[in-house]
């Protein structure tokens, strides 16, 4: 018997590529929200059929929805045969083989199944967001599953359960693979074995589940439920579950990269270290940006980009399990003015940005920890916007889900 509020987990019937008719490398596509206009492009570019088309369809300027095209485009490549649906349910080993930032081989191995939809408000554990989102329109999202009636891309969850990455370790070949343009290597494996099946769903059942990546499609998800149920006399359907690959919350499984700050609108006359001084102790250090992640490392601190210079931002307070975007956060919440904000992944781009005079100046993070974001789900508590970047990012194509009602 689950404890109130933790999410079931179930096995469903793919729809995948068929390998026969397309490779499958061609047909791949990072996440929506990764793609901008000139890798779409070169995603539609390389097959008719690649999954861009469906998962985030072009705005042509037509008559036509794109919505509803990109709807008549998945049933079109089902009767076509270049979309298969497995003849019974299973779960999806799926495992992303990669080389970390120090040239080190990692892989991360979960599993692909359907997750119940669940608020993220129970006492007793259940589907849990690990940071607060940016305000985000969710209308394209929910139009999309509207007109797909499909889940066409997994959130990725994270599971508080021992031992599930071990019952990832499967022997044999996958049933589908391809790398990526990162070099990623993406492998798939079906299982219907009923033993192992109940195995993993009882493992992932067993214990909450915290949203790494895709939490607006959470909510979308959620919203979409609440229409059809509304529409069907609060009737059960697919819609009570969205995708979801669920991943071990354990170090060896997760590449966690910093998202770096960048500051706007600072007061006319403010000496940024000072005003900083409150919560950091600052300290000169070389601009040099690629030895800089060593020397925050080294000296437990956030790392401050001016025009003036570099300084190397130690915390003057015990941090315990507080990420540098909480710290941050706090020291900008006690300025007078709280500087607005933006956010990227490569430090060069971020100094670049500093040196032009296009943002007043920039704090390089540390990434956080495995142990903090445990930390924080076994808190309940919600990490600030922005404060992890999970590496690499699955592939949208590998498997898909119908969702009726």
């Amino acid at each position: 018997m689950l404890r109130r509020g933790v999410p079931r987990f179930e096995a469903f019937a793919g729809i995948r590529y068929d390998p026969a008719v397309v490779d499958v490398a061609d047909v791949i596509a990072p996440p929506y929200d990764v793609i901008d206009a000139t890798t779409r492009a070169m995603l539609e570019a390389r097959s008719p059929y690649n999954a861009v088309r469906i998962e985030l369809p072009a705005d042509t300027g037509g008559a036509g929805d794109r919505y509803a095209e990109a709807g008549c485009l998945f049933d079109e490549w089902q009767a076509r045969g270049v979309l298969v649906t497995d003849d019974e349910p299973g779960v999806y080993v799926y495992r992303m083989g990669y080389h970390d930032a120090a040239g080190r081989p990692r892989q991360t191995s979960g599993v692909i199944g359907a997750l119940e939809l669940l608020p993220g408000e129970g006492a007793d554990g259940d589907v849990l967001p690990h940071e607060r989102t940016m305000p985000k329109p969710k209308d394209d999202r929910l139009n999309l599953l509207r007109s797909c009636r499909a889940n066409l891309s997994p959130v990725w969850g994270l599971s508080l359960a021992p031992g599930l990455a071990a019952l990832c370790e499967l022997p044999g070949p996958p049933d589908v693979r391809a790398t990526d343009d990162d070099g990623v290597h993406h492998r798939l494996w079906r299982i219907t074995s009923p033993g192992i099946v109940e195995a993993v769903t009882n493992a992932v059942s067993s214990a909450p589940v915290v949203i790494a990546d895709g939490h607006h499609r959470y909510e979308t998800a959620l919203a979409y439920r609440d229409e059809r149920r509304a529409a069907g006399d609060g009737a059960a359907g697919d819609y009570d579950f969205l995708m979801a690959y669920v991943v071990e919350l354990a170090d060896d499984q997760l590449t966690v990269r910093p998202i770096h700050r960048l500051l706007a609108g600072i007061a006319p006359g403010t000496e940024l270290v000072d005003a900083l001084s409150p919560s950091f102790e600052a300290f000169d250090t070389a601009p040099a940006l690629e030895t800089l992640p060593a020397r925050m490392a080294d000296a437990g601190a956030l790392a401050l980009l001016t025009r003036d210079g570099a300084w190397l931002l130690r915390p003057r307070r015990d941090a315990g399990d507080a990420t540098d975007s909480r710290l941050l956060d706090d020291a900008l919440d006690a300025l007078p003015t709280r500087p607005r904000l933006d956010y990227h992944h490569d430090p060069e781009v971020v100094a670049a940005l500093v040196e032009k005079g296009e943002a007043d100046a920039g704090v390089l993070l540390r990434p956080p920890t495995v142990a903090q974001i445990a930390a924080a789900a076994r808190a309940r508590r919600r990490m600030p916007a922005k404060t992890t970047f999970f590496h690499p990012k699955p592939r949208t194509g590998l498997v898909f889900r119908r969702v009726r009602d």
